[in-house]
């Protein structure tokens, strides 16, 4: 199964879904992950805490995400995690090293 990870050193899940700028695309399969690629994203949030939904920028991350069945951030919106939901990928919250990841 593939799954999505936002991670600014690409050791760790540390950093928020709405910030990331890539996902590090990884095969899991019950063991360690093992590394496929990253894909490169405009961050979905746009800084403003109170910002509403903006449907396109979201659509660009999951076309992003396109294979994955969970994505692994630190933290996330309710309406961005429905969405994932809806799109049949669970946001995972996670905060640690991805080689623990199982």
């Amino acid at each position: 199964m593939q799954i999505a990870i936002v991670s600014t050193d690409g050791q760790n899940v540390d950093d928020h879904f709405g910030k990331a700028e890539r996902f590090l695309i990884y095969e899991s399969d019950g063991s360690a992950p093992v590394f496929i690629e990253a894909r490169a994203v405009h961050p979905f949030s746009s800084g403003d805490q109170g910002h509403a939904f903006d449907r396109s920028r979201f659509e660009a991350v999951l076309t992003a995400l396109s294979g994955c069945k969970e994505v692994y951030c630190t933290r996330i919106g309710d309406r961005p995690a429905e969405e994932l939901n809806r799109a049949g990928i669970e946001p995972v919250l996670y905060d640690g090293p991805i080689n623990a990841i199982r």
